[in-house]
């Protein structure tokens, strides 16, 4: 099997762009196994009594690439994490043994071109795991 970590954030467009670069991976119906990542950073705060339905299952851009992945055959898991987002998808990618992180890229501006996001360069700078960074699509 070939396993696949991939974090989401609630963009559903790169969320999507992640679920099709995953489902066109060669045999993915048959040999790729996905762990979809959603980390609830501090802006997702919750009143201690809604803390309770926190969840990535309800986060639409997870649900909504899960579902995708599923329609095309692709097992997949869902976990979610709260706080520092490059840290838990490097502790999850080692923990997990993937074979590739897949991360949604952001567009940036001209000067901001040269580099990645803190986290896409994080995790690219911190593990030898090959990383693909897809955007968003195109129309």
């Amino acid at each position: 099997m070939y396993n696949v970590l991939v974090p989401m954030d609630a963009d559903e467009d790169r969320s999507m762009t992640q679920a099709r670069y995953v489902a066109n991976l060669p045999n993915a119906a048959e040999d790729v196994t996905v762990t979809i990542l959603f980390i609830f950073t501090g802006d997702d705060d919750l009143p201690g009594e809604w803390e309770k339905f926190k969840s990535a299952t309800r986060v639409g851009s997870v649900r909504h690439a899960s579902e995708y992945l599923e329609d095309h055959g692709v097992d997949i898991e869902i976990i979610d994490e709260s706080g520092d987002t490059a840290e838990f998808i490097l502790r999850e990618a080692e923990e997990r043994a993937v074979d590739e992180i897949v991360l949604g890229g952001r567009k940036r501006s001209p000067a901001g071109k040269a580099l990645f996001g803190s986290v896409t360069q994080s995790v690219i700078m911190n593990t030898d795991i090959p990383v693909v960074v897809t955007g968003k699509r195109r129309e």
